[in-house]
C-alpha cells in the first residue's frame, strides 16, 4: 500500500466503523513509497473485515491487494516481571524455533510478548513455552 500520512486510519477506520476490534497491528518501514500493514481480528470477524478491506479500502487507498489467514493463533507470554528480566523474548523465540514453529507476527508491550503462529502449532507452542518458563511445575 502507499506509505503516506493517514493510511493507517484509512485502513482501520472502516474496520472500526463496522464494530470490528483490531488486535495486533504491525506496519513496516516504507520502501520506495510503499509499505506493508498487518493486523489481526477475532476469527469470527475475519470474513467481514476481509470484505471491508477488499470492497472499500483497497480501491480508496489504491493498495496492491489484501491477503489474510484465518488459520492463525496468538500465543502470549505475560507478566509484570518482564520489565526487569532481560532475555525473555529471546527465550520465547528460541523455544518456538527449537520446535520449528514459525512466527508470523510479533507484538510487544512492557508486560506482554505476543506472537501469531499457525493454529496447528498452538497447543505445542503453549506446552514448550510452559516448559521454557518452568510453568509446568506445581507451586511450592
Amino acid at each position: 500500500m502507499p506509505d503516506r500520512p493517514g493510511i493507517a486510519y484509512q485502513i482501520l477506520g472502516p474496520v472500526a466503523d463496522a464494530n470490528i476490534d483490531v488486535d495486533m497491528i504491525i506496519q513496516n518501514v516504507g520502501v520506495d513509497g510503499l509499505t506493508d500493514f498487518s493486523f489481526t481480528v477475532h476469527r469470527n470477524e475475519y470474513q467481514k473485515a476481509l470484505e471491508i478491506l477488499q470492497k472499500q479500502v483497497v480501491p480508496q487507498i489504491k493498495a496492491r491487494g489484501v491477503s489474510g489467514d484465518n488459520k492463525c493463533a496468538k500465543v502470549s507470554v505475560v507478566g509484570v516481571g518482564m520489565r526487569s528480566h532481560v532475555g525473555l523474548a529471546s527465550k520465547m523465540f528460541k523455544a518456538l524455533a527449537d520446535e520449528s514453529i514459525n512466527i508470523q507476527m510479533i507484538s510487544t508491550s512492557e508486560i506482554k510478548i505476543s506472537v501469531c503462529i499457525d493454529e496447528k502449532y498452538m497447543e505445542l507452542a503453549v506446552r514448550v513455552l510452559h516448559k521454557a518458563f518452568d510453568l509446568e511445575k506445581a507451586p511450592a
